[in-house]
């Protein structure tokens, strides 16, 4: 099965319809799939359901189908340097489910392992747990939390072979890895492929059982969320 499309909206075309869910990966600006984000965009598609640890900002990454209005809920644990996202959720416009940013995390890599749910001790006593299960183990209270799976996961990463084997680089691993694992059609933005033998087995982070589609993006421009500089 050929994987390599030759453009994100290529890619996206034939599967994104109005309604999904969609994991999609990255922290603030760091590893965000730029190209596959404006893809989605430019489909149209609304009442998304998006599963991120933030919606980017004002205007790039997942900000921008926030000002489209074409996500109707957010499930998060951070609301950051979006504006946008703020105000809507403040108005009343936007869903938001708010999780810990670790239960984030296990939430989708145990969707992508088949887990349905799983006991926890963060939110245990404070909204987070409020209408959920309450188990006690070992004299510690536990709060359960359902697993999640996307119908597309949208991911970053550094380096794919043609079959699907996947290399992120440095903080850009963040949480593509997850979402790569929670989506029942994954499709993966990188900076280069290369051929089936090319990497090490023990260097592959993302095995290719787990994506779907493979776009090629050389030169994304990986903004910076906040530039920092000491004085001259």
């Amino acid at each position: 099965m050929n994987k390599v499309f030759g453009s994100a909206s290529e890619a996206l075309a034939d599967i994104v319809k109005d309604g999904q869910t969609l994991a999609v990966g990255g922290f603030g600006l760091c590893g965000i799939p730029e190209a596959l984000i404006a893809a989605l965009r430019d489909t149209g598609a609304k009442n998304l359901t998006a599963i991120s640890n933030n919606a980017g900002v004002d205007g790039f990454g997942l900000g921008q189908l926030l000002e489209t209005r074409q996500i109707k809920k957010m499930i998060s644990s951070y609301v950051g340097e979006n504006k946008e996202f703020e105000r809507q959720y403040l108005a009343g416009e936007l869903e938001l489910e708010f999780t810990p940013q670790g239960t984030l995390a296990e939430k989708l890599r145990a969707g992508g392992c088949g887990i349905p749910a799983f006991f926890t001790k963060t939110g245990v006593g404070t909204i987070v747990a409020e209408g959920k299960e309450i188990r006690e183990f070992d004299g510690e209270k536990y709060v359960m939390e359902r697993s999640l799976v996307a119908d597309i996961a949208l991911v970053k990463a550094w380096k794919a072979d043609k079959a699907g084997n996947l290399i992120y680089r440095g903080t850009a691993r963040n949480f593509n890895p997850m979402c790569a694992m929670a989506g029942k059609v994954t499709v993966v933005e990188v900076e280069e492929i290369v051929e089936n033998g090319a990497f090490e087995p023990a260097d592959v982070h993302t095995p290719s059982i787990y994506v779907h589609r493979i776009v090629l993006n050389k030169n994304p421009e990986k903004r910076i969320e906040q530039r920092t500089v000491t004085q001259a």
